[in-house]
């Protein structure tokens, strides 16, 4: 279990992050990115307290990513699974998400709305994931990304599962301040 804050002058984010079975307390001021929240723990495995206040939504939206992915980068079990892939149906949507949680910022989407696009791509860079998001139908925005989020859940949790094995071929990787 990991917990981070993060102040700025514009927010104020508190994470509280661990391995466990989707349990999620989430509190942002912004609705709809609470019910992603959510929805991300449930579908992850992951239990998950967000509290967080903003001057902005687009602010409050990118820095709960900032947090959120950084508490994640932290939990990570380093023999992990690595990999996890899903793909969601959400009524005339359908998401497909690709991970590798190997330390190796990089994100691909794009998702029809540029608040959640930015939110991924903050999420992707500061866990240190490779993120691949491909909407193959639909027409309704909020399904679409709610579609993504359950997505992102389910290869995270296929990501997590600890093995007897560092995925590389380069073993371990650690990094020193010298």
């Amino acid at each position: 279990m990991t917990k981070i804050e993060r102040r700025t002058s514009e927010t104020t984010v508190r994470v509280v992050l661990g391995v466990g079975t989707g349990i999620a307390k989430i509190s942002t001021g912004v609705l709809f990115l609470d019910h992603m929240m959510s929805a991300l723990a449930r579908y992850s495995g992951m239990d998950m307290e967000i509290s967080a206040t903003g001057d902005l939504k687009h602010h409050t939206i990118e820095d709960v990513a900032i947090a959120l992915g950084e508490s994640f980068a932290r939990v990570l079990p380093t023999k992990c699974a690595r990999y996890g892939a899903s793909t969601v149906p959400m009524d005339e949507a359908l998401v497909e998400v690709t991970i590798d949680a190997g330390g190796r910022p990089y994100y691909r989407g794009p998702l029809p709305s540029s608040l959640y696009e930015h939110w991924m791509r903050s999420f992707a860079d500061n866990a240190k994931m490779t993120l691949h998001i491909r909407v193959l139908r639909g027409t309704d925005r909020h399904h679409i990304v709610e579609a993504a989020f359950k997505a992102l859940g389910f290869a995270i949790r296929q990501a997590l599962v600890e093995t007897d094995a560092v995925f590389s071929t380069k073993g371990s990787v650690t990094l020193d301040a010298v």
